[in-house]
C-alpha cells in the first residue's frame, strides 16, 4: 500500500487527477477539487495517499494533510459513500470544516455538493458524530478522529464480523448491536442485529 508520495507535478489533466513524478515514475493520483485548482505543472508536492484497491482497479487518492486523509477514510465508512463522493465532499469541505459541520449538525454546509442528497447528509451527520471531532490547540483547529470508546467483544464481535462479511459497513454493523446483551449467544444476537438493520 502507498501511504505518501513526494515528487513533482508533471500533468494536471483536469479530470480530477494529477500525475506526480516520483523518481521517474508517474503516479496518477485523484485529489480534491480545492487542491486541484491550486496546482501547476512542475510544482513540488507531497501528498498523503489512500490506496483504494478493488478487483479490477487500483486507485490512489491524495491529500494535502493527514487530517484530510483521515476524514476521507471516515467518510468511506458512511453507508453509500464511495471514494469519488468522499473526494467530492472534501473538495468543498476540508477535514476541519467537515468536522465543524458534523459537530454543529450544519446541514447547509453539505448541501449543493454533487451526489450528496438529504439522506446522505443525515447519514454523514449520524455516522461521524463523536468520531470526527474538532480540537483546537496552539495552532488552527484541526480534525481529529476518535474511535468508539469500547470495541465489541465476545459474541457481539462475532456478530459485527458476520454482518461485515454479509456486506454491511462496519459502522452499520456496530450500530446494529447497540443495546444487545453481550451474554446472549451468537445466533440470537445476529438475528436481533439483522432485525435492527431491517
Amino acid at each position: 500500500m502507498i501511504g505518501r508520495l513526494e515528487g513533482r507535478v508533471v500533468e494536471v489533466p483536469h479530470d480530477g487527477t494529477i500525475v506526480l513524478d516520483v523518481a521517474g515514475v508517474g503516479y496518477e493520483v485523484f485529489v480534491p477539487l480545492g487542491t486541484l485548482t491550486t496546482l501547476r505543472g512542475g510544482e513540488a508536492l507531497t501528498v498523503h495517499v489512500h490506496t483504494h484497491a478493488r478487483e479490477d482497479s487500483l486507485m490512489l487518492f491524495g491529500f494535502a494533510t493527514l487530517e484530510d486523509k483521515t476524514a476521507f477514510r471516515m467518510l468511506l465508512g458512511v453507508s453509500n459513500v464511495g471514494p469519488k463522493l468522499a473526494l467530492a465532499i472534501l473538495g468543498v469541505l476540508d477535514a476541519h470544516r467537515l468536522a465543524h459541520a458534523v459537530a454543529h449538525e450544519d446541514r447547509a454546509a453539505l448541501k449543493g455538493i454533487p451526489g450528496v442528497g438529504k439522506k446522505t447528509i443525515e447519514r454523514i451527520l449520524l455516522d461521524l458524530k463523536d468520531r470526527l471531532i474538532v480540537r483546537s490547540g496552539a495552532g488552527a483547529p484541526v480534525a481529529n478522529v476518535t474511535r468508539p470508546s469500547s470495541a465489541p467483544s465476545g459474541p457481539l464481535a462475532g456478530v459485527v464480523l458476520a454482518l461485515v462479511q454479509m456486506g454491511y459497513k462496519r459502522v452499520e454493523a456496530e450500530r446494529a448491536i447497540e443495546g444487545l446483551d453481550p451474554k446472549e449467544d451468537l445466533a440470537l444476537s445476529l438475528r436481533k442485529a439483522l432485525a435492527n438493520l431491517g
